[in-house]
């Protein structure tokens, strides 16, 4: 077991940023991720990525290839295909990789762990043929696939219109976009629109005006403010049926794909105690932060989109920044100019975020859905089933998740943890940070009694 100045658990923008400059600067660093190589999600394969796909998929992605080059080059100890399985606040990482399980030690942790995409229960998600529209992202920047026939994307959010403009350039035209924003949703926005306009705001602006306007040019068929969405199949295929004005639609589609924004990927920071506070913004929960990006455990900082959604640019500069406070804590000199540039440069990228959370926040009814519909898929278990159980007197989601397992699956709550904790809150008339969430505990990832008696 090597003892480590730092190790970084995951190697997407944020942890490809901190990685780099804590090696440059003499760190023993271990940087972990479960992939077979930097870029995390947004950067996915982004070192053997061929040209005509990388044309694709944008310049924001090419951007990855230089970072993950100044990671090879910096001197950290990469480790791919390793999962963390589990983490501890005194620096102890616990890691499995194809030849078993391993223990880790570290002085501090950068936790990068990344966002996920909110979870979208809705009637009909769990249908074959349902998917995410990251994970329909995912296929085309891995294996440059794209879904046969009709192609109906149904959400809202910066990458619910990017995907389609990526099929787009790609030559699908036989798609559909439902945004399912609210109504009125500009309208609620515009107090944040004067700061949108400052810093690098307008160029985020008029990147996303840019993708609407090629949509709208290559005439994409697209519905604003759905209502009564419902996803059924039948004999010929996917249906998604919805009420628009007053007049009910009816569209056939042979794939379907669902995205209603990206929220944290938490449950490392949950399982080590990290304090967490509800963002009603970002409709999301965020690990509490100070300036220099330490949680509210000594020596466990976080970084990118895991301690708040800011986008691949931001999640480097925070990487930097995370790096710099280890840096100092390891009581290496530190240029605070160079520190005050990253701040002042992180800003400007998060100038237009309020501005986004508040176009593309999502519906109260997606937080709380219908009885019919499936909340934890692991498991088969309906909303209804949870209000019933909370209505039983269950105290919160812990207690439902004792009673019908829901969250005990695979995933672990990953899919259901939000819902349950919107519905313990909706039925008890709580706040999301006083309805609670479920108790993360190791492992995080699968590992076998077998490898781990092994250690012993």
């Amino acid at each position: 077991m090597t003892a480590w100045d730092a190790i970084v658990i995951g190697a997407g923008p944020a942890g490809i940023g901190g990685g780099s400059v804590l090696a440059e600067n003499g760190a023993r660093v271990l940087v972990v991720d479960e992939a077979p190589g930097p870029g995390g999600q947004i950067w996915r394969g982004i070192e053997t990525v061929p040209d005509s796909r990388a044309l694709l998929l944008g310049p924001d992605y090419l951007a990855g290839k230089a970072e993950a080059a100044r990671l090879r080059a910096s001197g950290a100890h990469l480790a791919f295909e390793t999962s963390v399985w589990r983490a501890e606040p005194d620096g102890t990482v616990w890691l499995r990789d194809n030849e078993g399980i391993r223990q880790e030690q570290a002085r501090h942790l950068l936790i990068a762990t990344g966002a996920m995409e909110r979870p979208v229960p809705r009637p009909g998600w769990t249908l074959p043929g349902v998917t995410t529209i990251g994970g329909l992202q995912i296929l085309l920047k891995r294996e440059g696939l794209l879904p046969d026939g009709e192609l109906v994307l149904i959400g809202t959010g910066p990458l619910f219109y990017l995907y389609a403009a990526q099929c787009l350039a790609a030559g699908k035209r036989d798609l559909t976009l439902l945004d399912t924003a609210a109504n009125g949703a500009l309208f609620a926005a515009l107090p944040s629109l004067p700061a949108a306009l400052t810093g690098r705001g307008p160029a985020y602006l008029a990147k996303g005006l840019k993708l609407l306007w090629k949509l709208r040019r290559a005439g994409i068929r697209f519905h604003a403010c759905p209502q009564d969405l419902r996803i059924e199949r039948d004999a010929d295929g996917l249906r998604v049926r919805f009420r628009r004005n007053g007049a009910l639609h009816s569209l056939y589609a042979s794939h379907v794909g669902l995205h209603e924004g990206v929220i944290p990927e938490t449950h490392m920071v949950r399982s080590m105690g990290c304090h967490m506070d509800w963002s009603r913004e970002g409709a999301a929960f965020h690990p509490r932060r100070d300036n220099r990006l330490q949680s509210s455990i000594e020596r466990v900082f976080v970084a990118g989109d895991a301690g708040g959604i800011g986008g691949a640019t931001v999640a480097l500069l925070e990487g930097r920044l995370a790096a710099l406070s280890i840096l100092e804590e390891l009581g290496r000199s530190v240029d605070p100019l160079l520190r005050e540039t990253t701040r002042r440069t992180r800003r400007a990228h998060l100038s237009a975020r309020p501005l986004l959370d508040a176009l593309y926040r999502p519906q109260d009814a997606l937080l709380s859905p219908a009885d019919e519909v499936v909340a934890c898929r692991c498991e088969e278990v309906t909303c209804g089933e949870i209000r019933a159980a909370l209505m039983a007197d269950s105290a919160g989601p812990n207690q439902v998740k004792a009673f019908l397992r829901c969250g005990m699956g695979p995933c672990q709550g990953r899919t259901c943890g939000m819902t349950l904790t919107s519905l313990a809150a909706a039925s008890r008339n709580l706040t999301m940070e006083e309805a609670g969430y479920l108790t993360v505990r190791p492992p995080l990832r699968p590992v076998t009694l077998g490898e781990i008696a092994d250690l012993y």
